[in-house]
């Protein structure tokens, strides 16, 4: 796979850009790819729940309901548990682990009408 000066390949960036829109994470939000930490070292800006998330819809776009699950439930344990710092996106978390559980819901059962 070719990457770009970011190191990533496109698919990564188009994976990302569609969990974006989506989840509604922007580049604002948390930006995209790698900075530059203390010593030239490789820091990483996304959030390890970001990146569960972007997961989770990938295996909801592959139709990998059982793995789609088990990152919902790890996402869900690290939202839940006490916050490391009050970074005031509390809510907004917990409204895209709202949507995920019931995007997950609605695959599994796509016949039921909506009332």
């Amino acid at each position: 796979m070719e990457r770009d000066l970011m190191g990533t390949t496109a698919i990564e960036t188009f994976l990302t850009e569609r969990a974006n829109v989506r989840t509604g994470v922007s580049q604002t939000d948390e930006e995209v790819g790698r900075e530059t930490g203390p010593g030239g070292a490789p820091r990483y800006s996304r959030r390890l729940s970001d990146k569960i998330l972007i997961a989770f819809h990938h295996a909801c776009d592959q139709s990998d309901f059982e793995v789609a699950e088990q990152l919902l439930h790890i996402l869900e344990m690290m939202l839940t548990r006490r916050p490391l710092t009050p970074d005031g996106t509390r809510r907004r978390n917990m409204e895209s682990l709202v949507a995920a559980h019931e995007r997950l819901w609605h695959l599994r059962h796509p016949n039921t009408d909506e009332y």
